[in-house]
C-alpha cells in the first residue's frame, strides 16, 4: 500500500539559506516527515566561504521547524569530485561549471544515496526547477521564476534522481519565497543572495586558481600573431573576457580573449564580433529523460551556454558516439570550450554536455 503524504520521509538538504528554509517549510506543512540535512563541504577559511554561518542559520532553522537535524562530512567528496576537476580542467585550458559536478556527484549523487539508504521516500532541495510525471517517465522542467531558474545546473540528473526528487519552489518566485520565509519567521528570511561557486561561495576566480595553479607571464597577441600585451597565464580566463591582461598600447575599443594555447601560455584576443560563434561541439552528452536522437539524426531546440544565458534555437546534429555539432540560428557571444551546453524544448530540459 502507497504511503499517504504525511507518511513520507523527506531528507531536505539545508544550506542555511532562504531557498531552502521555505523548502523544507513548504514539506512539513504538506504533512511530510522531514529531516533538515546540513552538508559540510568546505570550511577554509580565507576564501569567500561562511560554512560555519551557513550550519548555524540551518540549525536555527530546523529548530523553528522543529524537524530533525543531521549533518554529513562530505568535505574529501567534495575536494575529490568538484575542486580537483575544477582546477584540472582551468589547468587544461578550459572554463569547468563546477554547480553542475556538485549537483551530479555531491547533492544527487552522494547525498542522494546516502538518503536512500537511510530509507527516505525523497530528496529535495531548494532550487528552482521543476519535475512532472508522464506514463512513468520523469522530465525535468525550468523553474516558474525565470531569473531565478537553476534549470541549468541540473541536466546531468536522470530518471533515479527524478523520481526520489522533490523541489517545492518549482511554481515560486524569489519574492515570494522571501515573503513566505519573512511571514513564518524563519531565521534566514533576510540573508543576502548566496553566489559564486557551490557550497564555497563568492570568490576570486584568479586567487582561487593561482593557490595551486602558479602564476606564469606569457604573450597577448591578435589573430594575425602580432604580440600586443602579456598576461599571467591562459588558465586564468575564460573565452569572451575583456579584462586581466596588460596591452602596451590603446587601441580604441575593449578586446575580448578569443582563444587560449596552454602549450605555449599564449592568450588570443580580438574584438567583440571576432568572439561570436554560430557553431560548436558538445561531448560527453546526457539526456534527462531519454536520448532524443534514439530516432534523428537531428534534434531541432534550444540551448543556453551559461547559466541564465539567452535560449537560442538551434539543430543538433550527432556526429559521434558521444559527439554534437550545435548550429546556431544566430552568433553566441563568448561560446567557451568546458562549459555546459544545456538544450530545452519549451520548458523541459533534455539534457546537455560540455563544450568542446
Amino acid at each position: 500500500m502507497e504511503k499517504s503524504k504525511s507518511q513520507k520521509k523527506v531528507a531536505v538538504g539545508l544550506s542555511g539559506g532562504v531557498d531552502s528554509s521555505v523548502a523544507a517549510l513548504l514539506l512539513k506543512e504538506q504533512g511530510c516527515d522531514v529531516t533538515a540535512v546540513y552538508m559540510k563541504c568546505w570550511e577554509v577559511k580565507g576564501n569567500g566561504c561562511a560554512a560555519d554561518e551557513d550550519k548555524a542559520y540551518a540549525l536555527q532553522t530546523a529548530a523553528v521547524l522543529d524537524v530533525q537535524f543531521k549533518v554529513l562530512d562530505f568535505q574529501d567528496e567534495y575536494k575529490k569530485k568538484v575542486i580537483d576537476y575544477f582546477y584540472t580542467e582551468y589547468e587544461a585550458g578550459r572554463t569547468p561549471n563546477p554547480d553542475v559536478m556538485c549537483n551530479k556527484e555531491i547533492k544527487f549523487g552522494i547525498f542522494f544515496d546516502w538518503a536512500m539508504k537511510e530509507g527516505f521516500d525523497f530528496v529535495a532541495t531548494g532550487h528552482y526547477a521543476g519535475i512532472v510525471q508522464n506514463n512513468g517517465v520523469y522530465k525535468l522542467l525550468m523553474g516558474a521564476d525565470k531569473g531565478k531558474d537553476q534549470s541549468y545546473f541540473l541536466y546531468r540528473l536522470g530518471q533515479k534522481q527524478l523520481e526520489k526528487t522533490l523541489f517545492p519552489l518549482a511554481d515560486l518566485t524569489k519574492a515570494e519565497v522571501r515573503k513566505i520565509a519573512k511571514e513564518h519567521n524563519l531565521p534566514s528570511y533576510k540573508r543576502p543572495e548566496s553566489m559564486g561557486i557551490c557550497f564555497i561561495g563568492e570568490v576570486d576566480i584568479k586567487d582561487f586558481l593561482s593557490k595551486r595553479i602558479k602564476p606564469k607571464k606569457g604573450k597577448v597577441v591578435t589573430f594575425s600573431g602580432e604580440e600586443i600585451g602579456e598576461h599571467d597565464g591562459v588558465w586564468y580566463f575564460t573565452i569572451g573576457q575583456r579584462h586581466g591582461f596588460r596591452l602596451k598600447k590603446y587601441f580604441g575599443e575593449p578586446l575580448y580573449v578569443l582563444a587560449k594555447n596552454v602549450e605555449t601560455n599564449t592568450l588570443t584576443v580580438g574584438c567583440y564580433e571576432e568572439a561570436l560563434c554560430k557553431e560548436f561541439e558538445v561531448s560527453d552528452p546526457s539526456w534527462v529523460s531519454g536520448d532524443p536522437f534514439a530516432s534523428n539524426s537531428k534534434v531541432e531546440c534550444k540551448v543556453r551556454i551559461r547559466h541564465l544565458g539567452q535560449l537560442i534555437s538551434c539543430v543538433c546534429v550527432k556526429t559521434g558516439k558521444d559527439l554534437l555539432k550545435v548550429e546556431l540560428s544566430k552568433k553566441a557571444f563568448g561560446v567557451s570550450p568546458g562549459q555546459s551546453a544545456v538544450f530545452y524544448k519549451g520548458k523541459e530540459v533534455l539534457g546537455g554536455g560540455v563544450i568542446r
